[in-house]
Order: C-alpha cells, then sequence, then structure tokens
C-alpha cells in the first residue's frame, strides 16, 4: 500500500517506513505529522479522487531538521564585465513515516 502526499508545494510517493526530505515543517524532532493524501494505491483498488483519499491518513514522525546542500546561483551577461555569485541553502526535515492508512511501520527513535 502507498499514497501520494502534498507538503511543501511538491507530491511524494510514500509507504509506511519510508524516509523523506521535505520542505522545513514546524514541527520539534520526535513530534508526529499528518500529511495530506491525494491518492491511495491498495494493491488491487486505486482511489485517485482527492476528497475520498484524503479519509486515509498518513503520519510521520520528524527525524531530524537539517540544511540542504549549497545551490549556487550564478548570473552572466556576455560583453559587459557582470558576473554575480550567490549561494542558498535550503531548510529541510527529514521524517519517517510511520504510517499509511492502517498499515503501520516501525519509528526508529532520534538519533
Amino acid at each position: 500500500m502507498y499514497a501520494i502526499v502534498k507538503t511543501g508545494g511538491k507530491q511524494y510517493k510514500v509507504s509506511a517506513g519510508d524516509y523523506l526530505n521535505v520542505e522545513k515543517l514546524d514541527a520539534e524532532v520526535g513530534s508526529k505529522v499528518a500529511l495530506d493524501v491525494i491518492a491511495v494505491v491498495d494493491g488491487k483498488k486505486v482511489e485517485a479522487d482527492p476528497a475520498k483519499a484524503a479519509k486515509t491518513k498518513v503520519e510521520a514522525v520528524v527525524v531530524e531538521q537539517f540544511k540542504g546542500e549549497k545551490q549556487l546561483i550564478f548570473k552572466f551577461k556576455k560583453r559587459k564585465n557582470y558576473k554575480r555569485t550567490r549561494g542558498h541553502r535550503q531548510n529541510l526535515t527529514r521524517i519517517q513515516i510511520a504510517s499509511v492508512g492502517s498499515e503501520k511501520a516501525e519509528v526508529k527513535a532520534a538519533e
């Protein structure tokens, strides 16, 4: 069984026990977070209607808060002697999917 969830403006395919790096969530390490469900696939049956799929609960546990790798932004205009370099590190949250509907996974304690 897996589900398609939406968080941080992106969609992810998750099943119980998976780890994900998502955009920063305002939650403490070790706390549980409920994710918005868009679709659910249960072996033979596919529930693609977001209103019906939202009845399925997907819970995740926050494992850590961290910063992602540096992304370099380089602006350049030829023959104008214009060069600018900027860097950016996105704040991210690592979560572990604890349950998808009735399917549960063993959640490891925060390290």
